[in-house]
């Protein structure tokens, strides 16, 4: 075997190299496509996990100014409009909608700040169309923060189920040769043994990094669904203290 060179679970490389060129057309076939799909669960994992991260810092931003104001308009109404995500995007959505239910006199007065947001009021039917647009748009951020998700699932599970593929197909090779050529011995046909392996290995090597970082991230997904719908409920909740006051 030529070289020692060692991967950090002590596996020689130089094994698998050479497991993959004596391999059949199958078993290449599978170990590039595990190749392929492991520099897609790469870039998955690297760009959700700085997405994610950002998200959260983002958070925790709105969170301390959102509770600086003593209204539920007071940021809305001061804020430079930009790009938002999650709960700051919640939050735009929810008071954009409230605003333009607002009686017109009263809209102008309260986006000049001529009036105190505290005298608007909305009735029962206008504070559910609000409550609508709110929990349509923590549905949509929902998806949205999944995004990549299920396909890097699929990569944990398809990895090495198709690693076992090649290796079956590697093995059912092997022992057809063998039928050919009748009596062989070991050492002929371990090579064809060894080579049907590497797709498994190649499988398993791919998916359990990639199962580790997607159950890192499905946590931070989680948790920031979970953050997001109590924001949403929070928020309903003091418009409705705060502006439920006509009839309809």
């Amino acid at each position: 075997m030529v070289g020692s060179f060692l991967l950090p679970a002590g596996l020689p490389l130089a094994s698998l190299i050479d497991g993959f060129l004596i391999s059949n057309l199958m078993g290449k076939s599978i170990v590039l496509i595990q190749l392929a799909s492991s520099i897609v669960a790469a870039a998955i994992i690297i760009g959700k996990n700085k997405e994610l991260n950002g998200i959260m810092r983002n958070n925790k931003r709105f969170q301390r100014e959102f509770l600086r104001g003593h209204d539920v308009l007071d940021y809305y109404l001061m804020r430079k409009k930009g790009v938002t995500v999650s709960l700051e995007l919640i939050y735009d959505r929810t008071c954009e909608r409230m605003v333009k239910l607002l009686d017109p006199d009263m809209r102008r007065s309260v986006i000049g700040r001529q009036s105190d947001a505290s005298q608007a009021a909305l009735s029962a039917r206008e504070i559910e169309l609000v409550r609508s647009t709110c929990e349509h748009t923590v549905q949509e951020e929902e998806i949205r923060i999944e995004h990549g998700m299920p396909l890097l699932a699929t990569i944990v599970t398809a990895s090495p189920m198709l690693g076992l593929l090649g290796t079956v197909w590697g093995v059912l090779d092997a022992f057809a040769d063998m039928g050919t050529k009748g009596t062989v011995l070991l050492s002929e046909i371990a090579p064809a043994i060894s080579s049907a392996l590497v797709t498994t290995v190649v499988g398993l090597l791919v998916a359990i990094p990639s199962a580790i970082f997607y159950n890192t991230l499905a946590t931070k997904v989680r948790q920031l669904s979970s953050d997001m719908v109590g924001f949403a409920d929070e928020l309903l909740g003091r418009i409705a203290c705060e502006f439920q006051g006509r009839s309809d």
